[in-house]
């Protein structure tokens, strides 16, 4: 059973393999960024700070394509799902985050729990026919090929880094602080 923390997030194990211990980390995270962005109207989620253009439904739109990227494209080889794979991502590699102000927060919160859950399903799939060292059948950074091992590490890193960014954009908006 897992345990849970004051704020429903899955806290992750202290004596997992490997996999379940990435995994943990990475389902904390996800959950993390849930409780930053939960409850948030349009406006909000279209909120930035300082000088910066991020917001959090960008976030929630471009940690979409992120996982799709490394769970469909990279880990499997798969092509890029919907709605990814219409973009000319050449013309616009921002798109992910700008085109999120089109979307309302039900359209951007269903494209990322679809998303995820694919992701679940896609790592469940590889684990279930090799460890966390298995070679991705697509290729990482540069064409050179990776492992579950790094792509895990990199969504880990990927999701602690906009945790940090939506702390400070929740915190403008109403004043949640918190880990």
């Amino acid at each position: 059973m897992t345990q849970t923390d004051d704020q429903g997030r899955p806290e992750p194990p202290l004596d997992g393999d490997e996999a379940g211990t990435l995994l943990g980390f990475l389902e904390f995270l996800r959950a993390t960024f849930v409780w930053k962005c939960s409850g948030l109207d349009a406006a909000a989620l279209n909120t930035t700070v300082a000088a910066s253009s991020m917001t959090l439904g960008g976030m929630i739109k471009h940690l979409a394509y992120v996982e799709d990227h490394w769970f469909s494209v990279c880990l499997h080889g798969q092509s890029q799902q919907p709605p990814w794979d219409t973009v000319d991502w050449k013309a616009d590699s921002d798109w992910d985050w700008h085109s999120a102000a089109d979307d309302t927060p039900e359209r951007l919160w269903q494209l990322w729990h679809d998303t995820v859950a694919r992701s679940r399903t896609l790592v469940d799939k590889a684990l279930a026919h090799g460890d966390a060292g298995q070679l991705a059948l697509g290729r990482g950074p540069g064409g050179a090929p990776t492992t579950l091992r790094w792509i895990l590490c990199h969504m880990i890193e990927e999701y602690a880094r906009h945790n940090g960014h939506a702390d400070l954009i929740r915190e403008s908006i109403d004043g949640l602080t918190g880990e």
